[in-house]
């Protein structure tokens, strides 16, 4: 290089090896102090005139010169810089250079500039493509940028300078994170470091940020790497292409939200765990807090109000979550009252079914707040920038409003938000709305269930009862579970526990004509076992004419049933099952046993006859029935829950409510998954001084001893009151017995809450009441009984019949 004092200066190297680079020395005053062969080869100027001008004057257009002018003193200091550049040639021509400029310092410590240019038009293939492609490259929607093998930027097209808001002279030889502070760009300088060092591509590597300069947004780029080589394979740097690629990532977001939202909301039929869950998946990836609130009547499975109705209707707010622990945001509690007027966007949006957005809620533009100063300093408290209300809508009823708030991030909500908004809440309105049914369904199907099951049970004198019923959670609906007491004649109880296939109102209608069949069949005082076969031929009817509506034949096909009967003057229990599980026993000592009794099949299958079997239980025994809920709980093996119901009972003294309890401790927390229905009885044995019975024989004269044995009876118990009427159904009893029965005869009076009295005989003749016409001299005897007594009928048994007969006791002898 020719310098005015004739001397070289020292080389320097610099970013890019210029192999065919013509230089010039330029110092701090923009003066040409240095001249080269080669640039005198590039432009025609001999070093005698090229020497002591201004650099700006070999510059194409003043434009140019003003522009290196800015770049030199921007640079000043912070090492090398270059681009493109349009030279003068000393004949007048245009020439595109490449410029590379480099910092000096000369030995009397004056700053100076290298300049390196090389001639586009005559320089090796790469370097001719180059100028080929540079408008095209300048001016293409990719944004695209050359590193020098040190990482820095030497060049970059103007849509790379759009794209991160930072302009081309502040990125000129500098590094990435020097100019894009906040971002993660060592895992792109690493990207780049295995390209050069590889010299393999890297595509589509994608990267998010924010913006660097207002408006800011986060957005997410797909970056490409390629290594630039010379004409002999050195590297030269690495040049990478930036594609915008925000629109597909937030279409990934959302649909992949939407997809999250599809699985998680709407996993029971509980209204509001699915508007919780509406909440948990849209924060934070669409707000940082957000509020669901309901319409009160949905909450009960009510039928919300038409649309002009809807703002006197209250709003409740049943499930918000926050980016922040302990949500502070809310201005309303979860299952507090929404106190908004007819003016808020709450109503608005659910009036008109159309969603409203606010950008900026804290500068006082919650009009809707005006009147309550605490909550709008509360809104304002929490830096919320931008908020959204949706309604929530399902076919074509308003459910709703779901409120959407942003607070941390600085980006306001936008049009793509509120659709996605707007879909997060139409898929989960219509969980809300199926939830909403499923409760008014179960509500209805409770009412039904609970008007058709005992409202009180007691069983007199001979049991001490106690009973629990559990309904089984909302997801599957009300059950079929029923129990029932049933006073029988001569002070028997009848104890019942069935349950019905299936769930929801169809079981509980099955389940209530089941239970009515049985009270008909348990008045004609059937033995167990012969019940539940009378019971299995009506459900066998009943499925046959329900055929065409496969949902209630399946409810009754199947039910289970057990029947027992306990004689507190025998201390017997019979008892018949049909598919039910046994009953469990407990002796006055603790001790339990589950009875050994024929399972017999379900009903409606009418596979084989049912049988019965008799225990003769000591006074104080315990007798449990129940249904399966309570032994399937403890999974497959119904040992287990066997064990469990026998180890609480095993506690003698202790009072039937509070076995019942303990029975279901063992249950897991929260509804169960089945009904639960458990009828818990303690035995009593009626006392020697309450009943008494003769043996007649079959002789008319014997009506008349018949009668004084029951007036000297009564006497003894104080009932002189009732000495006429049973005088006469003695009388009317044991002579239907002598006329029309044969084998020896029996009477029983038992005292109790009513007084009864039985006469028993060996025949199987059926008695019937007669209405007797004026004329006719007999045939009232029965017609009397009826009418004079509270109830009678008959009794068969194993070898014989029993006519009986009850009657009220007054209150004055009826201790």
């Amino acid at each position: 290089m020719v310098t005015p004092e004739g001397s070289a200066a020292a080389p320097v190297k610099a970013p890019f090896d210029l192999a065919f680079a013509a230089s010039a020395l330029i110092d701090d005053s923009g003066t040409v102090v240095g001249w080269t062969a080669a640039a005198e080869r590039l432009l025609g100027y001999p070093a005698a005139e090229a020497l002591h001008r201004p650099a700006a004057t070999l510059l194409a257009s003043p434009q140019q010169a003003a522009r290196a002018a800015e770049m030199a003193a921007q640079w000043r200091g912070h090492g090398d810089w270059g681009g493109l550049a349009g030279t003068r040639h000393r004949d007048g021509r245009r020439i595109e250079v490449g410029l590379r400029v480099s910092a000096l310092t000369a030995p009397d410590g004056q700053e100076r500039w290298l300049v390196s240019a090389i001639d586009l038009a005559h320089t090796p293939s790469w370097a001719v493509s180059s100028t080929i492609l540079e408008g095209f490259l300048t001016r293409s929607p990719i944004g695209m940028a050359v590193f020098s093998p040190d990482l820095r930027y030497v060049w970059l097209n103007e849509t790379l300078e759009h794209f991160g808001g930072v302009s081309r002279e502040r990125r000129i030889g500098m590094r990435l994170a020097d100019v894009l502070p906040g971002m993660d760009t060592a895992a792109m300088e690493a990207v780049m470091r295995k390209v050069l060092l590889t010299g393999e591509p890297v595509i589509d590597h994608e990267f998010r940020g924010w913006t660097l300069a207002a408006p800011y947004r986060e957005r997410s780029f797909s970056l490409s790497f390629y290594r630039l080589d010379d004409a002999e394979g050195r590297a030269m740097g690495v040049c990478y292409m930036v594609t915008d690629v925000t629109d597909r990532w937030r279409a990934r977001a959302r649909l992949a939200l939407l997809n999250e939202a599809g699985a998680c909301v709407g996993s029971t039929l509980d209204v509001t765990r699915t508007a919780q869950e509406l909440a948990d998946v849209s924060v934070p990836r669409l707000a940082d807090f957000v509020a669901v609130d309901l319409l009160e009547p949905v909450l009960h499975g009510g039928e919300p109000p038409p649309g002009h109705e809807l703002g006197r209707v209250p709003l409740r707010r049943v499930g918000m979550r926050s980016v922040n622990p302990g949500t502070p945001e809310p201005i309303w509690a979860v299952g507090e009252r929404i106190d908004v007027g007819e003016a808020s966007p709450h109503v608005r949006c659910m009036t008109s079914g159309h969603s409203e957005v606010e950008g900026d809620i804290a500068d006082g533009r919650a009009s809707w707040l005006t009147g309550d100063p605490a909550r709008m300093a509360k809104i304002r408290e929490s830096g919320g920038r931008s908020m959204m209300w949706v309604p929530l809508r399902a076919r074509g009823t308003v459910l709703g409003v779901v409120t959407f708030v942003r607070h941390r991030r600085p980006v306001p909500f936008e049009n793509d938000d509120l659709l996605l908004a707007e879909e997060l809440a139409a898929r989960a309105a219509v969980c809300v709305d199926n939830a909403r049914r499923w409760t008014r369904e179960h509500e209805a199907a409770l009412a039904l269930q609970r008007s058709l099951l005992p409202q009180t049970l007691a069983g007199g004198m001979a049991l001490e009862i106690a009973y629990r019923y559990l309904p089984t959670d909302i997801q599957d609906g009300v059950g079929g579970d029923w129990f029932d007491v049933i006073p029988l004649s001569g002070a028997r109880v009848a104890l019942v526990v069935g349950d019905v296939v299936g769930h929801g109102l169809t079981a509980a209608a099955t389940m209530g004509r089941l239970r009515t069949a049985v009270h008909t069949l348990a008045d004609m005082d059937l033995p167990p076992d012969e019940l539940l076969a009378h019971l299995d031929d009506l459900v066998i009817r009943l499925a046959e004419e329900e055929s065409p509506d496969e949902s209630v034949a399946t409810a009754v096909t199947g039910a289970t049933c057990l029947y027992t009967v306990y004689d507190p003057v025998t201390r017997r229990l019979t008892m018949a099952r049909a598919g039910h599980p046994p009953p469990a026993v407990v002796d006055p000592q603790g001790r339990v046993a589950f009875a050994e009794l024929p399972a017999g099949p379900p009903l409606g299958l009418g596979a084989m006859p049912f049988e019965s079997a008799e225990l003769e239980l000591a006074e104080g025994s315990v007798v449990a029935l129940y249904t399966d809920g309570l032994i399937d709980t403890f999974g497959t093996d119904l040992d287990v829950g066997l064990n469990r119901i026998a180890h609480a009972l095993a506690r003698p003294g202790l009072p039937v409510r509070e076995l019942c309890s303990a029975m279901l401790e063992h249950l897991p927390p929260g509804p169960p998954a089945d009904d639960v229905a458990l009828l818990v009885a303690r035995t009593r044995a009626l006392a020697a001084d309450r009943f008494v019975s003769w043996e007649l024989r079959v002789d008319p004269a014997v009506v008349s001893e018949a009668r004084a044995l029951a007036t000297r009876q009564l006497a003894g118990w104080g009932m002189e009151e009732l000495l006429p009427t049973t005088e006469l159904v003695v009388s009317e009893l044991v002579t239907n017995a002598i006329r029309h029965a044969s084998g020896p005869i029996r009477l029983r009076l038992i005292r109790q809450s009513v007084l009864i009295c039985e006469v028993y005989d060996g025949s199987n003749t059926v008695p019937r009441l007669r209405h007797a016409r004026t004329t006719d001299e007999g045939g009232r005897g029965l017609f009397l009984v009826a009418q004079l007594t509270r109830r009678w009928g008959t009794r068969y048994t194993a070898d014989g019949k029993l006519i009986w007969a009850e009657q009220d006791i007054p209150d004055s002898t009826a201790g």
